[in-house]
């Protein structure tokens, strides 16, 4: 026989359990509600997508030795290295397609990283709105998908300075990264360990602007 002390404290556990089950049931359901307002009375917002606007890209023909400019309009962040790693990644698209006048495989995906960085001037002093060097950082299986040789190297090149300077006109100055390290050159030609002025990339013949 259950002494009686024991049957009353098991009467209370019982009591008591069955209360915090309620009391638990009843703020889960609170919640929820709560939570399901709140979401009902969210203005639905549309995902934001950037304006498009005018770029041009200097594409590079291996039929001729020449970079041509085309005309696009692309939808471009507001960050000036964003924006220069969307232009570049649309040219390497244009390459890595089918029927490119200059096929190179990769892509988009083949810039890891865009750097923009001011240039100091004769005093050592950066200005507001001075030139820049960008910092291009490909993927090491961009670099090794690329096809050798002097000529379609050096086009890959002149492309990319090319194209920075047609659209951020304060990139002056060019270098080239791959995984994030110094590399000789770009698939046994074209130096990789220079600085590339942009002046001196754009080519004076082929522009169709």
């Amino acid at each position: 026989m259950i002494p009686r002390h024991q049957t009353i404290l098991f009467i209370v556990l019982l009591v008591a359990s069955t209360i915090m089950g309620v009391v638990l049931w009843t703020t889960l359901d609170r919640d929820h509600k709560r939570m399901m307002e709140s979401q009902d009375s969210a203005p639905t917002q549309a995902p934001q997508v950037a304006p498009a606007e005018p770029a041009t890209l200097m594409v590079a023909n291996d039929a001729d030795n020449s970079v041509n400019a085309l005309n696009l309009s692309l939808p471009l962040p507001q960050s000036p290295e964003a924006r220069a790693r969307a232009i570049l990644g649309k040219l390497l698209d244009l390459y890595a397609a089918s029927g490119s006048t200059h096929p190179v495989p990769g892509g988009a995906a083949s810039i890891a990283q865009v750097f923009l960085l001011p240039i100091p001037g004769n005093g050592g002093k950066t200005l507001p709105g001075g030139p820049e060097l960008a910092v291009i950082n490909f993927t090491g299986t961009f670099v090794a998908g690329h096809p050798s040789g002097l000529q379609t190297e050096t086009l890959t090149i002149m492309s990319i300075c090319g194209t920075l300077h047609a659209n951020l006109p304060r990139v002056t100055q060019v270098r080239f990264l791959v995984d994030g390290q110094p590399r000789d050159t770009l698939a046994g030609h074209a130096d990789l360990t220079r600085t590339y002025l942009t002046a001196e990339t754009i080519p004076t013949e082929g522009i169709h602007p």
